[in-house]
């Protein structure tokens, strides 16, 4: 039997991805690793190999190549398993909707852009401000600005930290579909670079996080923004950064050399994030541990499959805010969601944009609010 080596080059490495992508292995670590390396980019793209992997198909049929039940059988299950990651993606709309409970979500999804520009994240009307300087760092301590190009005033801000688990990342790489839906709509959004380890400290990564929010209050109306109206949102171990900046606001500790600077933030947005101990530290380190009755409002979003944040992590921190804080707390549990589903304009990310901003709509204060105050 002539095998379709052609035919095999397509179906392959989507077969292995797609597996990955349904269930990425938890142990050993390595292992689990290559699974989410593997899987994550079609966990949140199944389009596009579900395409390509059909017309291969068709191809190889109207050919006369694909004539081995067991290869025709190993595409069909591909497909399928292709499908059931699209389907898994569609369901992160009624599960964000379901925890916001009453604040409305809209339903309505780019599906130009998730179908056909899924890695397209820039947009026309919105203005990219590189490299300005926020600490001593060097290029650790750059951030980019993003703002519509009609320039607004008096903007509420995003400021965003990249994941990476305080090792790697950089700025200008997560989150991008977010902040370029909210600059397109008038905010102001921060990206922010931090110190790393090994040379960085867990008060370095603390401590750079408060720069950032204070290079807001200091230089942010010069480029629009209303630095009284901050959201501080981070992927992964971002995540973990922006509520624990959130959670020390005006700790002189975390604020050497601008002490006297507000930390204070409006709200809190986590995706994927870490909410554990910092490495070896001890339990001081958790957001956990710092969870207070006056903390800002918190949005979180996990996928119900991480396998790099465990989601039992995200729950427990969840409840422990439910427990103790006066203001409203929003975790939504992504169906079929891996790590790192923040990177493209895929169903699930979009979703969970849409109640990203009915929540920052729902808790946002007005300006007239905030000038009285």
């Amino acid at each position: 039997m002539n095998l379709p080596y052609g035919y095999l080059i397509t179906l392959v490495p989507i077969a292995i991805c797609t597996a990955f992508a349904l269930a990425t292995p938890v142990r050993p670590r390595v292992l689990a690793m290559l699974g989410f390396r593997l899987g994550v980019a079609l966990n949140e793209l199944p389009f596009m190999p579900l395409a390509w992997l059909l017309a291969a198909t068709l191809l190889a049929l109207a050919q006369g190549d694909l004539t081995s039940p067991v290869i025709a059988g190993a595409a069909v299950v591909t497909m399928a398993g292709l499908g059931l990651v699209a389907w898994r993606g569609r369901q992160a709309l009624p599960a964000v909707q379901r925890a916001m409970g009453t604040v409305p979500v809209s339903r309505r999804l780019p599906y130009g852009r998730i179908l056909f520009r899924p890695f397209l994240r820039r947009r026309r009307s919105v203005e990219r401000v590189p490299d300005l300087r926020y600490g001593p760092a060097g290029r650790r301590n750059l951030l980019d600005l993003y703002r519509h190009r009609s320039r607004p005033a008096a903007a509420p801000v995003l400021i965003h930290l990249h994941g990476g688990g305080y090792t790697g990342g950089r700025k200008n790489t997560q989150a991008l579909p977010l902040l370029y839906r909210l600059a397109g709509q008038g905010w102001v959004c921060v990206s922010a670079n931090y110190r790393l380890r090994p040379e960085a400290t867990f008060q370095d990564h603390l401590v750079d996080a408060k720069k950032v929010i204070a290079w807001v209050r200091e230089h942010g109306r010069a480029y629009g923004a209303d630095p009284d109206r901050i959201f501080l949102a981070g992927s992964s171990a971002g995540a973990h950064m922006a509520a624990l900046a959130a959670l020390t606001p005006n700790v002189p500790a975390f604020q050497p050399g601008f002490e006297q600077v507000d930390t204070s933030v409006t709200a809190v947005i986590g995706l994927g994030g870490y909410y554990g101990p910092y490495y070896d530290a001890d339990s001081r380190t958790s957001p956990l541990a710092h969870v207070r009755p006056d903390a800002p409002p918190f949005f979180l979003a996990h996928g119900d499959r991480d396998t790099v944040a465990p989601v039992e992590d995200a729950r427990r921190f969840a409840d422990r805010l439910r427990e103790v804080s006066a203001q409203p707390v929003i975790y939504a549990e992504l169906p079929g969601g891996q790590h790192a589903f923040d990177l493209f304009h895929s169903l699930r990310f979009e979703a969970v944009i849409n109640a990203i901003d009915a929540f920052a709509t729902h808790v946002l204060p007005s300006r007239a609010d905030t000038s009285t105050s």
